[in-house]
């Protein structure tokens, strides 16, 4: 399986464990603060049914650090996934998969059984529960605080019958070992997602308009973007979404070349205040497993003051906002794009009376980090991890009269 093993290498699965947020989160947070919480101890084992099932089913309560190169970098491996035959209960959620080590594997089809192993058909590998066991997570205080499947299964793909496979795992011609026979629709392990910035770009379409056409120094233009989810069957962002940001910023270039930063116009629902980039603190609950009882917090956002973002904030016990998904108890609005969700939002500009004469281009532009800087610059995460990846983004413009 040499090219499927090169391509999951290249893949997040394989990282699992010892990608360096997780790392970092998991040490330097989880794991203090579940031994100082007792209603959180069970994330110090949790964490890893899904990040390092291996060293998980051994019992391995911590793993050794990654540098140490244990069972659990092996992460998210073959072994894993090709001995699971189905999950427990009614909701797949929380690593409840039911595995089956041995010296059979369970995959799409049937085939010859190779030297080194039987092989069985599952069904169960081609469903979206699969991907559900660990794509679903709820809190200690019964947050569902990863939701990617079951956002999925409410959604219009799940309608259609296009699952997580068909976007992340795509049929090609091919061979599913070296010996094996040739298959129109070999499924490519690729597990491309919000890791991947060219499976991120073009997720969603904007097109900015103004209400005029041609405006003088004084007048007040709105501009309207509308935003629409063309490409993921699952809310964007998704998974991880206590980390990640996605926000509009809109900007307008004149004549001479003096920029202009348009805040979006508020609409006044509940909650709203999570939605716009504003220059206050947050993740003060970051101090329990630092030991810093009074800790203030760090810039929530981290992005321009007025830019409009697309998220939905997790709250601690105290209804404060946190990146520690294990510490959520409750939710500020959910302001994410769902699948083939349209978002319309509006910006009004007062042309000031320095503007200079004649062409005025107003561009939107939608932004998407894995992880808010603020967050990956206080705790020392490589900066690969809050790297800004332009989503998409829309110019028009208007002529500014003399």
């Amino acid at each position: 399986h040499t090219d499927f093993f090169e391509q999951w290498k290249q893949a997040m699965m394989s990282q699992a464990y010892t990608h360096h947020w997780d790392e970092i989160e998991y040490f330097k947070l989880a794991v203090p603060h579940a031994e100082k919480d007792p209603m959180v101890a069970g994330v110090k084992a949790g964490c890893n049914g899904c990040h390092a099932p291996i060293s998980f089913l051994a019992g391995d309560v911590p793993p050794p650090l990654p540098s140490a190169n244990s069972r659990a970098n092996e992460s998210v491996s073959c072994e894993v996934c090709h001995t699971i035959t189905g999950f427990e209960g009614d909701t797949p959620f929380n690593y409840n998969w039911i595995s089956v080590p041995g010296k059979t594997k369970y995959g799409p089809r049937m085939g010859k059984n190779s030297p080194e192993h039987d092989l069985v058909k599952s069904e169960f590998l081609g469903k979206a529960e699969f991907c559900g066991t660990c794509h679903n997570e709820k809190s200690p205080y019964g947050a569902w605080v990863k939701a990617t499947h079951l956002e999925w299964k409410e959604g219009p793909y799940a309608t259609q019958g296009v699952k997580c496979h068909d976007c992340h795992m795509t049929y090609a011609e091919g061979k599913t070992a070296a010996m094996g026979n040739v298959y129109p629709d070999a499924r490519q392990h690729l597990f491309h997602g919000a890791h991947d910035p060219g499976k991120v770009r073009g997720t969603i379409e904007l097109r900015i308009h103004p209400d005029v056409r041609e405006a003088e120094p004084g007048d007040k233009v709105k501009f309207t973007v509308v935003l629409f989810n063309q490409k993921t069957g699952h809310k964007f962002p998704t998974g991880s979404v206590e980390d990640r940001i996605v926000w509009m910023h809109v900007e307008a270039v004149d004549a001479k070349g003096n920029i202009y930063h348009l805040p979006v116009d508020k609409k006044g629902f509940a909650g709203e205040e999570t939605t716009i980039g504003a220059d206050v603190l947050g993740y003060q609950d970051m101090g329990i497993a630092l030991g810093e009882p009074d800790f203030k917090g760090i810039q929530r956002d981290g992005i321009p003051v007025g830019d409009r973002i697309f998220r939905m904030a997790y709250l601690d016990p105290q209804g404060r906002i946190t990146m520690q998904q294990w510490n959520t108890k409750s939710f500020g609005v959910d302001y994410r794009l769902g699948p083939r969700e349209t978002k319309i939002e509006t910006c009004s500009f007062n042309l000031p009376d320095s503007i200079a004469p004649g062409p005025l281009r107003i561009t939107a532009v939608l932004n998407y980090q894995k992880l808010v800087k603020p967050v990956a610059d206080f705790l020392g995460v490589p900066p690969d991890e809050a790297e800004i990846v332009r989503v998409n983004d829309h110019t028009t413009t208007i002529t500014v009269l003399q």
